[in-house]
């Protein structure tokens, strides 16, 4: 009999520690995808403000209050479709000197309509006034319903944009393919991902606290508000 409830404490003993490390593991696979998507999202803003006469407006970025990027938007469809995607939200600091940290959003939204397949897009949000940046403070809210938004101008001079553009609490824009366009997000859906700030913070962080400046920037970030830095600070 104790020889018995030895080997029974050691199974239970074996069991919980192999348990133990099949959590660190899939924590450090979903922080490690964090890490990965803020790349693709440093990547995805750099190459869409350096494309050349078809890229996003230096002096719309200039003016922007906020930027969100998702990496990689993912859209399926037959006949209804369904768009998904994750990416980070950051905005200008006190008296515009450099960004917050940033903030992780998941983007959700459905459209209706003949379609079929699949497709990945990027997605950069220039957030225009204080009303756009009141709806990434909050819990979620609807592009279309609670916020403006319009498609924004491509190139380096903006000066063609409409009334609607300047007015749009956000400016929407997209890359597939090697393709940039001004995209329209009607219906779409952002909210704060909880998971991945806790996966970038270590702790709970909203993202009223990241984008107000209250939290700073962890190590794994610097890179998306050091681009940010660059590309708003550039001058061609």
């Amino acid at each position: 009999m104790p020889s018995m409830k030895m080997n029974l404490k050691s199974y239970v003993c074996v069991l919980a520690i192999a348990g133990s490390l099949g959590s660190t593991g899939f924590a450090a696979d979903r922080e490690a995808k964090v890490v990965d998507r803020m790349n693709a999202s440093v990547e995805t803003l750099t190459e869409m403000m350096h494309a050349s006469d078809k890229g996003i407006p230096q002096e719309l970025l200039d003016k922007a209050k906020c930027v969100v990027v998702i990496p990689g938007m993912k859209k399926v469809g037959f006949i209804f479709g369904a768009k998904y995607g994750s990416g980070f939200a950051s905005c200008r600091r006190t008296g515009n000197v450099g960004w917050s940290a940033p903030a992780s959003l998941r983007v959700e939204g459905g459209s209706v309509g003949f379609q079929i397949g699949a497709s990945e897009t990027d997605i950069v949000l220039l957030v225009m006034n204080d009303g756009g940046m009141r709806h990434l403070l909050g819990d979620k809210f609807t592009i279309g319903g609670e916020a403006t938004a319009a498609a924004g101008p491509l190139g380096r001079d903006a000066s063609a944009q409409t009334d609607a553009m300047m007015h749009a609490e956000m400016l929407s824009y997209s890359r597939s393919r090697g393709l940039f366009a001004g995209i329209s997000l009607e219906g779409a859906t952002l909210r704060p991902d909880a998971d991945a700030n806790r996966e970038l913070y270590g702790r709970v962080v909203t993202n009223r606290q990241a984008l107000t400046g209250t939290v700073k920037t962890p190590a794994a970030a610097q890179s998306f508000t050091h681009s940010l830095t660059r590309e708003s600070a550039r001058r061609d």
